[in-house]
């Protein structure tokens, strides 16, 4: 991949960040769910903070014209997983949740689906060691997140199937 290419992918990457943002932050204000709210509000932080550092690396970048020696890219991990299992396990009963937030759900996990599909081809296409590990963390987060997304969908369609998958529960009485 030449460097226009990088650069454009680099800049559909950053647009395609806020735009996610927007999505989760207008979600966590229109559901009724604390645990969907709490949930979107985690992933709108997560796809804060990959905007910053693809925005430090585009300013770097643009302004070297290849990619920045001295620039600390480390992202955070995310904490949705963790953050959901809490809620879950605060939660008192089945959460209120509508049709409205399943389909946010579905549309978040193709979003979610596609960035890990777009920052694994971005990291094939590179060819320096870092560029190469900075697009695999960036598509390994998403990826968390597009899990979770799948997790919250099924605890909304079905709690009581959830929790008995997530504590393992026997059936033999043991």
């Amino acid at each position: 991949m030449d460097q226009k290419m990088k650069m454009s992918a680099l800049e559909m990457a950053l647009d395609n960040e806020l735009k996610e943002r927007a999505f989760y932050l207008g979600h966590a204000e229109r559901t009724r769910n604390p645990i969907g709210k709490a949930m979107f509000l985690q992933i709108a932080d997560d796809e804060l903070e990959h905007y910053s550092r693809l925005k430090q690396l585009h300013g770097k970048w643009m302004e070297q014209g290849r990619w920045p020696e001295a620039l600390d890219l480390g992202v955070r991990g995310t904490a949705i997983g963790e953050t959901l299992r809490e809620l879950v396990a605060k939660a008192a009963g089945s959460p209120e949740s509508d049709a409205d937030d399943m389909e946010a759900l579905r549309v978040a996990a193709d979003f979610e689906s596609r960035g890990v599909e777009a920052y694994a081809a971005l990291a094939m296409g590179m060819d320096d060691v870092r560029e190469k590990a900075f697009f695999e963390l960036l598509a390994g987060i998403e990826r968390e997140h597009y899990l979770a997304l799948k997790d919250a969908q099924e605890y909304f369609l079905d709690p009581s199937s959830w929790f008995t998958r997530r504590e393992r529960h026997g059936l033999d009485g043991a």
